[in-house]
């Protein structure tokens, strides 16, 4: 069985073994599957963008004539070199042509299978697992070490330093997609080029505006008391594809601006200026929603929400293929204690 896991991973993908030309790519994150694949693609042709030398197949198609593997594989490029395949998965099977061509694997050519998550008793995935001369890479959403690493990676090219308030940050807004992920620091590198440093003021004006609509509706619909907004605003933001890491984020600002407005209406200014104090950027729209939130808190409770918040925050990075149901879960908890208070 050739299934590799952790180091194993980045060792062949620094070299490929020649002997395992069959390279399948699986797994939910498809921005990691699309950058391990371009790598692969980029180390087995001269020039990616030859179609002489890099074939791209659909895999749907390719299941209506598997034997197409095998004679795509052993063709002679036109005008020599090496030769890739790369084939995108679908909903049907091409198995069969693996098998054949596992058996007798090409000597210059490189065939890698791009899928979604399979399952392990997948056709594709049990096919390149067994074969002596392929390999199965999983490829799941980034863990924290992996976020961490990208950062720097990245941040380091710019010649970037980060302050450790601005990477708890960001690292709490990524990990959904590797693509994404990366996207993302490099549109904040080039915000913060010349600095020297990432700040968190660098983080919130660049990485967390563009999705500050979706993020609103959930968060204020938790501080509001309604489970069934927040149920239906979450699932919004995710189908948009918000990281639930970005909602938590989201909430914990919500609950410190909420909570040092509280403590100073508790401290005699009138709610109306506490609410200015705390939330100087708050849209019109949701002055109401929040004045409401702020009248039906007390400090003592939204110091529990803080520390609620920082906890689910932390069980996301430790368990991001678990990010999108703790992220709802926390939500949900504080609009249901909310509605029972009111």
């Amino acid at each position: 069985m050739v299934a590799l896991r952790g180091r194993e991973i980045d060792a062949f993908l620094a070299k490929p073994d020649p002997s395992r030309p069959i390279i399948l790519l699986y797994g939910p994150d498809s921005g990691l599957v699309r950058e391990r694949a371009d790598a692969l693609m980029a180390s087995a042709v001269d020039n990616p963008e030859d179609p002489f030398s890099l074939v791209r197949i659909d895999g749907d198609e390719l299941a209506a004539e598997p034997s197409r593997l095998v004679d795509e594989a052993n063709t002679i490029p036109l005008f020599g070199g090496r030769r890739a395949i790369r084939i995108r998965a679908g909903s049907k099977s091409f198995a069969s042509g693996i098998d054949v061509l596992a058996e007798n694997p090409p000597r210059d050519c490189r065939i890698v299978i791009e899928a979604g998550e399979l399952r392990p008793d997948a056709p594709l995935r049990k096919s390149c697992e067994r074969a002596k001369s392929a390999v199965a890479i999983a490829c799941y959403p980034d863990t924290e070490r992996d976020i961490a690493r990208l950062i720097e990676e990245e941040l380091r090219s710019f010649e970037l330093r980060i302050a450790s308030d601005a990477r708890s940050a960001l690292m709490l807004l990524l990990g959904g997609d590797r693509q994404a992920s990366r996207n993302e620091i490099r549109k904040l590198a080039l915000y913060a080029r010349g600095a020297g440093e990432v700040t968190l003021e660098h983080v919130i004006a660049i990485v967390t505006d563009a999705s500050a609509l979706t993020l609103d509706a959930a968060v204020d619909a938790a501080f509001a008391g309604r489970p069934a907004d927040v149920d239906a605003a979450f699932a919004k933001a995710i189908a948009a594809g918000t990281y639930p890491g970005s909602i938590i984020l989201a909430a914990q600002r919500q609950a410190a601006a909420l909570h040092k407005a509280r403590l100073s209406v508790e401290d005699g200014m009138p709610a109306s200026a506490a609410v200015e104090s705390g939330f100087p950027r708050l849209h019109f729209s949701r002055r109401g929603v929040v004045e409401a939130a702020l009248q039906n808190s007390s400090a003592d409770r939204l110091a529990r929400i803080i520390g609620q918040l920082a906890d689910a925050a932390f069980d996301i990075r430790r368990q991001a293929d678990l990010a999108a149901a703790i992220a709802q879960r926390a939500l949900m908890a504080i609009a249901v204690n909310t509605r029972r208070r009111g």
